[in-house]
């Protein structure tokens, strides 16, 4: 083999081991964990006390919102998921369980549960998650709507119904900042939602 067919086979298999090693760098690279945030659960003084039980039922929502990913809205007609960050569970099962950690801490029911756990119920606390998302348009800040009924469990009838927003604005920057947003809005959503329940029954 000549000098120059020896140069060229060398060239070859360099060329060969850079794709390969390329390729083996695309198949081994992972992407970067995602940021994973949950809602808290806030303390809330009542006035009255109900010696009832209720049970909190798994909300409702939209697609875009039984998910694990956080809504952004850029405006009216579309939404967005903010990048690099999503909640540590279905948003729906966050919000009952956070809400259902609200009204025990209120201690003013006498017993707060959720399907499954036995209790003997009077009522029931349906929640519809409407909106959960922060507005990047005209000024960042968090909106949470949750439109919530509460059904006696022994008759089926509907005791009464309201609709509960809120908001906060966003204060500094980054995934935490939004969700910080988002969970100080639902943390006054959930405050007047068991101070409204707490008056009804």
């Amino acid at each position: 083999m000549t000098s120059g067919r020896v140069r060229g086979v060398r060239s070859t298999v360099a060329a060969l081991l850079v794709v390969t090693l390329g390729g083996c760098a695309v198949l081994a690279g992972k992407p970067a964990p995602l940021d994973t945030f949950e809602l808290s659960a806030p303390s809330v003084d009542v006035s009255a006390h109900s010696r009832r039980q209720i049970l909190i039922a798994q909300p409702s929502a939209l697609k875009a919102l039984d998910s694990q990913n956080i809504v952004i809205r850029p405006s009216d007609q579309s939404i967005q998921f903010l990048k690099g960050a999503q909640w540590a569970d279905r948003l729906p099962l966050i919000v009952q369980a956070r809400l259902a950690e609200t009204f025990q801490r209120s201690g003013s029911f006498a017993g707060v549960g959720k399907p499954g756990e036995g209790l003997a119920i009077d009522y029931q606390v349906i929640v519809e998650v409407r909106t959960f998302e922060v507005r990047v348009n005209g000024g960042e800040h968090a909106d949470v709507d949750l439109f919530v009924r509460i059904l006696n469990d022994r008759n089926g009838e509907v005791r009464a119904s309201k609709n509960f927003t809120a908001n906060a604005p966003v204060s500094g920057s980054g995934n935490a900042a939004y969700v910080g947003a988002l969970d100080s809005a639902f943390g006054q959503a959930a405050k007047d939602i068991v101070r409204w329940t707490d008056s009804v029954i």
